[in-house]
C-alpha cells in the first residue's frame, strides 16, 4: 500500500498544474497568495515606517519627555525659569533608561529683513544638544559650531527662509520682546544653515540658537534654564518612563511626554494600525478564499483516485494530508512571489523615495518603509497557519467519498 500511497501523492502533486479544469483556478489561487502577501508586507511597511518617521521628527524637536515649570507646559515659549540646581541633570540621569537630557530656553521674537518681517519662536540650545537628530533635516550649510566660540550661529528652516528670502550665510535682525514698557533686544545672528523637517508646524515657527543670549537677555543665570529635554530608550514605555520621572522630581516640575503635548498627531497615528489591521484581514481573506475553491477543485478531480487510495485501506487522515501538503506547496509559492516582488519594491522606496507625500497632510516629504524582516517572517508563518487550519474544513470533503461509488466507473 505504501507504494500505491506515494505515487498518488506525487501524481495529485504534479498534475494538479496540467488539469484542463484546476490549472486556470489553481494559477489564480496562487495569484491571490502572492497578491495578499504583497498587500500586507507594504501595507505593514510603509504603515509602521510613517509612524516612526513622525514619532523621530516630533522627538528631533522636543525629546521624548519634557520637563518644565507646571506655567509652561501648553506654552511654546517659556514664561518662568526653574534652577538647574533645584533639578540637576545628573539626578535624571540617574534612570537607567534615560540616555541623553539637554536643557533649552524658547521665547518669542520678530526676524526684520529690508522687505519683510515674521514672527518666530527662538529655541536656545547648549553645547549638549543632539544635533545629530536634526542632521537628516539639514538641506543647506551646516550645524552650528558652538564649541568654536561662535554663538551667534542660527539654524533656520527653509520655510522661514524661502518667506524671508534669506540664505545660508546672511545675517538677520531678531527683535526679543520684553514686558511692557521697555524696548526690545536686538540682536544680530548669522544664517549656518537650513533645515527642512517637512513639519509644518516646527518649520513655520522655530529657529535655533545659542542658549546664551535668551538667557542674557531674560536676565537669567547661567544655571537657569526653561525644560529639559529627555530622550529614553524605548519609545513603547513612552508614558510609563513620563509617569516615573514625574514621580521623582520636585512638586514644582512637571513632565509631559510628547504624545500628551501632540495628542491630536498621536491619536491620528494610532489610526494606521486600525487600517493596517484591516487590510490584514482582508488580504487572508482573499487568500484562503482563494485556496479553499482550489482545494475543493483539486478534491473532485481526484475523486476516483480517493477511492481507490481508500479501497487500499488509506484512513481519511492520510489522504487529506495528500492534499493539505499540496495545498501548502501552492501558498509557499505564492509567498515566494510577493514576498520577493514586495521587498524588491521597499528597497527600491527607501534608496530612491519615487512615491512622494504632500508634507501639509503626512508630515514628510516621501513614503517612509521599514524593512523589518521579523515583521515580514511573523506575516507569512500567520498567513501559512491561518490558510491551512482553515483548509482543514473542505478537506473534510474526503470522509464523505465512497470507495465503492468513486470506483464505480473507473
Amino acid at each position: 500500500m505504501n507504494l500505491e500511497y506515494f505515487i498518488a501523492k506525487r501524481l495529485i502533486v504534479s498534475k494538479s498544474y496540467k488539469s484542463s479544469v484546476s490549472s486556470p483556478i489553481i494559477k489564480i489561487a496562487i495569484w491571490a497568495i502572492a497578491l495578499s502577501i504583497f498587500m500586507m508586507v507594504l501595507s505593514v511597511a510603509t504603515g509602521i515606517g510613517l509612524q516612526q518617521k513622525i514619532r523621530e521628527k516630533i522627538a528631533a524637536f522636543n525629546g521624548h519627555i519634557i520637563v518644565s515649570n507646571f506655567d509652561d507646559n501648553q506654552s511654546q515659549v517659556t514664561a518662568e525659569p526653574f534652577d538647574s540646581k533645584i533639578l540637576p541633570i545628573t539626578q535624571l540621569r540617574k534612570n537607567n533608561y534615560i540616555t541623553h537630557v539637554q536643557p533649552i530656553i524658547t521665547k518669542g521674537a520678530l526676524i526684520r529683513t529690508k522687505t519683510d518681517v515674521e514672527g518666530v519662536v527662538f529655541k536656545g540650545v547648549d553645547n549638549t544638544y543632539q544635533w545629530k537628530n536634526l542632521k537628516d533635516f539639514l538641506v543647506e550649510g551646516k550645524i552650528p559650531t558652538y564649541k568654536e566660540g561662535d554663538i551667534n550661529q542660527v539654524l533656520i528652516s527653509q520655510f522661514l527662509a524661502n518667506r524671508l528670502k534669506l540664505k545660508v550665510g546672511n545675517s538677520v535682525t531678531t527683535f526679543f520682546m520684553k514686558t511692557q514698557g521697555k524696548l526690545p533686544s536686538v540682536r544680530k545672528f548669522t544664517i549656518s544653515g537650513i533645515y527642512n523637517s517637512g513639519f509644518q508646524e516646527f518649520d513655520s515657527s522655530y529657529i535655533i540658537g545659542n542658549i546664551q543670549h535668551l538667557q542674557r537677555i531674560n536676565k537669567w543665570e547661567s544655571s537657569q534654564f526653561g525644560a529639559y529635554e529627555i530622550f529614553i530608550d524605548d519609545f513603547s514605555k513612552l508614558d510609563e518612563r513620563a509617569q516615573d520621572i514625574y514621580k521623582t522630581i520636585p512638586p514644582t516640575f512637571n513632565s509631559v511626554s510628547i504624545s500628551e503635548k501632540y495628542f491630536s498627531i498621536f491619536e491620528w497615528l494610532k489610526l494606521f494600525d486600525f487600517n493596517i489591521l484591516v487590510i490584514l484581514i482582508i488580504m487572508i481573506a482573499v487568500a484562503t478564499i482563494n485556496m479553499v475553491v482550489a482545494l475543493l477543485v483539486l478534491i473532485l478531480e481526484r475523486t476516483q483516485l480517493i477511492g481507490m487510495l481508500k479501497a487500499l485501506g488509506a484512513n481519511n487522515w492520510s489522504i487529506r494530508k495528500i492534499f493539505l501538503y499540496n495545498a501548502a506547496h501552492l501558498i509557499s509559492r505564492g509567498l515566494l512571489w510577493g514576498n520577493g516582488t514586495a521587498i524588491v519594491l521597499l528597497f527600491i522606496q527607501k534608496k530612491f523615495e519615487i512615491i512622494t507625500l504632500n508634507p501639509e497632510s503626512y508630515y514628510v516629504s516621501s513614503a517612509p518603509v521599514d524593512i523589518n524582516f521579523l515583521h515580514i517572517a511573523l506575516l507569512n508563518a500567520g498567513t501559512i497557519l491561518i490558510c491551512v487550519l482553515i483548509l482543514l474544513i473542505p478537506s473534510y470533503l474526503i470522509t464523505k467519498i465512497s470507495p465503492i461509488k468513486a470506483l464505480k466507473f473507473f
